[in-house]
């Protein structure tokens, strides 16, 4: 009787969900991550309604989950966005080829065939020299210690805004709350861009918030322990401010942040997602680990933070699939996928238009069998669809 009374009591917890049951189920509330990024080079798929519905069906026939398409990159917005209206760096907003809203044609197709939708802001604090934002708004960006501020990125030569200073802030999270408003998205997602290279900080703004708050100069050591923490520990209030305002908006919505590994992300890029992982101030984690080694890839999955964030919080590693005209082979991405399942990750692939693309000795039909072995039944991540709440 005794063992009667306790599976009823289980089962009864199972339906209604309590506040107090294991963080646990909160990863698994939000399932497993299968994603793919659609970045401004898949361009050729999203413009034309037609071909966008039926690589969507394609994904979801491969099971994939999660989409996640850029709206903010270059210092642009992908969409007709009032906000950019107001700073004048609207750009001209290229409509699809039967004139339709091509985020909003994203997001309808996408959960026509089950999938979650994500817009990404890729750039984050991040822009062009020549963007018309660094352009227009010249005290917005920081400085290194000698003044300079241009430096490098896998994008090119870009310049930084101040995550320190108010209206860039009031910027960001304005851009972040007009998608969440506009479109029935189901969260938004940053990358390693949401942070600032270890070596900035030295605008005047930042020189004299830090003055005031700490009676001092800011260390000439950009690498300053002390400095360091002070500046992500900025950012992170920052992140937290923004997690509330998407959360107003709508509880359900998914926080979604894709930074490098931790050891990168803090010390060259002052992100302590760490730090907001234990806050709980992001709902999903995808860590980039784009290695050309096995080994390396899997001692980056062993880490203890992302194994941690994992029992927290739906986590999962980014793979890449290639660049423009140069796909990784699908046995590499194979044995990637296989090794994230085995440490208890989901995988996000960067990106679309090479995921699928033919190389020599692999066609597409090949690359999207190998694809559908990985994913071989469906997982879906609609919460509606999920019997335990955990809130």
């Amino acid at each position: 009787m005794r063992k009667l009374i306790t599976l009823f009591v289980l089962s009864l917890l199972l339906v209604i969900g309590l506040p107090n049951l294991p963080q646990a189920l909160s990863q698994s509330s939000l399932g497993e991550i299968r994603g793919v990024w659609i970045t401004k080079n898949d361009s050729d798929i999203w413009l034309d309604s037609n071909i966008l519905n039926s690589k969507i069906q394609e994904l979801a026939q491969l099971n994939f989950n999660t989409i996640y398409p850029v709206v903010w990159n270059s210092g642009y917005v992908s969409y007709d966005s009032a906000v950019a209206k107001r700073l004048g760096i609207q750009d001209f907003v290229r409509k699809g080829l039967q004139n339709q809203d091509i985020i909003a044609d994203i997001v309808e197709k996408g959960h026509e065939n089950g999938l979650l939708v994500i817009p990404w802001f890729e750039f984050g604090f991040m822009t062009p020299p020549t963007s018309e934002l660094a352009m227009k708004h010249p005290k917005w960006l920081t400085t290194r210690l000698d003044g300079s501020k241009t430096g490098d990125s896998a994008a090119g030569q870009v310049v930084w805004l101040n995550p320190f200073h108010p209206q860039v802030q009031k910027f960001i999270t304005d851009l972040v709350v007009e998608v969440c408003r506009k479109y029935k998205v189901d969260g938004i997602q940053f990358d390693d861009h949401l942070a600032l290279p270890k070596d900035f900080g030295y605008d005047s703004y930042t020189v004299n918030l830090y003055k005031q708050e700490m009676k001092k100069n800011p260390p000439g050591n950009p690498q300053d322990a002390d400095w360091m923490k002070w500046r992500a520990d900025k950012i992170t209030e920052f992140v937290e401010r923004l997690h509330s305002k998407v959360k107003q908006i709508n509880p359900n919505f998914i926080f979604s942040v894709a930074p490098n590994p931790y050891h990168t992300a803090y010390n060259s890029f002052l992100q302590d997602w760490k730090t907001w992982v234990n806050k709980g101030i992001v709902d999903e984690l995808i860590i980039q680990v784009y290695r050309d080694d096995l080994n390396s890839f899997v001692n980056e999955l062993k880490k203890p933070e992302l194994q941690n964030a994992r029992k927290k919080i739906s986590s999962g590693v980014a793979i890449l699939t290639g660049l423009r005209n140069n796909p990784t082979p699908i046995n590499f991405i194979e044995d990637k996928v296989k090794k994230a399942k085995q440490y208890g990750l989901g995988v996000s692939f960067f990106y679309y238009e090479t995921l699928l693309q033919e190389k020599v000795d692999e066609s597409t039909e090949m690359r999207k069998s190998s694809i559908k072995a990985l994913f071989y039944a469906p997982k879906s991540r609609f919460r509606h669809e999920v019997k335990v709440s955990v809130f």
